[in-house]
């Protein structure tokens, strides 16, 4: 088990780390076909109480426990959020139940509130009920938060289907289809390559030469 505690002051996470979040589970990122298999980095509690420590979602004192359920209920809410971007992307409808995982998740934040102190107003932070609330809601808040006022059009899922990594594209003309040209996009190449020499060599008119007068 890791033991966190909510962070004081965390305002909140971007949208890059949001997608983050969601890729550490993909089916091999930057693999070849040789090499291809399913990546967790959350496998244990101690994983995921560290991956929310390093994007300050969480404060590094001992206070609240992750344990095996916990997990569980954030590979649910990865998985949500993960069928939500992947819905977007493809141009579809996400799966009901996924939604409502994500409004769970979002409604467990408490709102804005005013606060005094001493003669001085300020903004009070939203917590939820434990820090695994408050860190989901937070991943949840910046991928909704694209999806209303970004440009949810630039979401994109790594055309390699070994990879399928969710990264927003922010290229000059919208048109990214790899995660990474120098893996994904060159094993494409590769691929495309490698078909074409298949095709040409079942070519019958490459398969005979011509007689000569």
């Amino acid at each position: 088990m890791a033991n966190i505690h909510p962070a004081e002051h965390s305002h909140g996470i971007d949208l890059e780390a949001a997608l983050d979040f969601l890729n550490t589970l993909h089916p091999g990122h930057g693999r070849t076909d040789e090499q291809h298999q399913t990546d967790e980095h959350l496998e244990r509690p101690a994983d995921a109480a560290m991956w929310f420590l390093e994007h300050q979602l969480v404060h590094p004192d001992a206070g609240v426990r992750i344990n095996d359920v916990e997990l569980a209920r954030i590979r649910r809410v990865r998985s949500a959020l993960r069928e939500v971007v992947d819905a977007v992307v493809e141009g579809r409808a996400p799966d009901a139940d996924a939604v409502h995982l994500v409004n769970a998740v979002l409604e467990a934040r408490r709102p804005t509130r005013l606060e005094l102190d001493g003669s001085v107003l300020r903004i009070g932070h939203r917590h939820g009920d434990t820090p695994v609330d408050d860190a989901l809601a937070l991943i949840a808040e910046a991928v909704v938060e694209e999806l209303a006022t970004g440009r949810p059009e630039r979401l994109r899922v790594c055309a390699n289907d070994r990879c399928r990594w969710a990264f927003f594209d922010s290229s000059p003309t919208g048109r990214r289809r790899w995660c990474d040209m120098r893996s994904c996009g060159n094993q494409a190449k590769a691929a495309r390559h490698r078909a074409r020499l298949r095709e040409s060599e079942h070519d019958p008119d490459h398969d005979h030469e011509a007689l000569p007068n």
